[in-house]
């Protein structure tokens, strides 16, 4: 697979493999076997770049991912990028399924975690390591200078912050240059296409996270009795409600259309179209299958021209869709 350059200097596969939903919110957790018949296809068709976070997991066990991860693609540690985040934990007290966030980023707090990602994924360093949600109560320049202090110790390479807007990614720049934000971003999300061009000014990479609204450009589920596995965040989204998927019929026929004009698949389509927007870009889909894990990293060899990408730009512009879900609820307490 052609890889793409994140900041400065860090060398990844053009689309990488979201890790999170082995362990975390679509459902029972994988076992070991079922995560490494994933990750070992992964690693044969090109993938170098994998993402998890220290909060991936479930109650019984909260870091399940780090866990799985580590001890799956040790053997391919020297030729992949592992990418973590630490920051924020859930408030476990809240009902429901979805639970609310309660980010930290005290410079304590980072410190004190990534050690424990380290051993969790069985490596003495990482290659990025992300602020998982950005933390009012913590000045960014704090945050920013322990990941210098970690840099400097050799225990992550780069560093980022996810779900971040331009006055935070330029204090944090200047204390620390950043290698990458991580952003929601796809064809039903694109608020932050207004980051481009200070991402573009000072070099940094944008990896993009539920690059398939989570899983709905797939054009594959119209109906949200679909997700009914304990502990799937699916049946709590906008788009997969009822009343979405209606909204969404026109959009996703038009997604069907586009794509078959192509030879390719919806999921393909709407990833190429990402790869096609900025050279820094990498999009991570997630997936529990392996199907849907050759199709999403095939879409790195479908081209779209600048005048295929801007028709499709026209047409999100103006076809009805629904709302998208937008993550967990931030609280603002440590």
């Amino acid at each position: 697979m052609e890889t793409r350059i994140l900041g400065k200097d860090l060398e990844v596969s053009a689309v990488g493999l979201g890790c999170m939903g082995m362990s975390h919110a679509y459902g029972r957790p994988f076992d070991k076997k079922e995560a490494e018949l994933l990750l070992e296809k992964a690693v044969e068709m090109g993938c170098t770049f994998f993402d998890t976070a220290e909060v991936y997991g479930t109650a019984d066990d909260p870091h399940h991912n780090e866990k799985l991860i580590g001890e799956i693609l040790k053997p391919h540690r020297n030729h992949i990028k592992i990418a973590s985040k630490c920051g924020i934990r859930f408030d476990e007290t809240a009902e429901g399924v979805n639970k609310p966030l309660i980010p930290d980023g005290r410079p304590e707090t980072i410190k004190k975690s990534i050690d424990g990602s380290l051993k969790r994924l069985q490596t003495d360093h990482l290659d990025l390591y992300y602020i998982h949600r950005i933390d009012n109560k913590v000045p960014i320049e704090e945050t920013a200078g322990a990941m210098k202090e970690l840099m400097e110790q050799g225990k992550i390479l780069h560093w980022g912050l996810s779900e971040a807007k331009e006055d935070i990614i330029r204090r944090a720049h200047k204390v620390c240059p950043v290698t990458a934000i991580q952003n929601r971003y796809s064809m039903m999300y694109r608020d932050y296409e207004a980051l481009f061009p200070v991402l573009t000014e000072l070099n940094i990479g944008f990896v993009a996270f539920s690059p398939l609204a989570n899983g709905l450009l797939t054009a594959r589920y119209n109906n949200a009795a679909e997700f009914s596995e304990s502990g799937d965040y699916r049946k709590v989204m906008p788009q997969f409600s009822e009343s979405g998927i209606k909204e969404n019929e026109k959009f996703l026929a038009w997604i069907e259309e586009t794509a078959k004009a192509k030879n390719v698949t919806p999921a393909q389509i709407s990833l190429a179209w990402m790869l096609a927007k900025k050279p820094w870009i990498v999009p991570i889909p997630g997936t529990r299958k392996i199907e849907r894990l050759e199709e999403n990293l095939l879409s790195a060899e479908v081209k779209l021209t600048q005048k295929e990408v801007n028709e499709i730009d026209s047409m999100l512009e103006k076809i009805p869709m629904s709302q998208v879900f937008g993550g967990s609820k931030v609280e603002r307490n440590h």
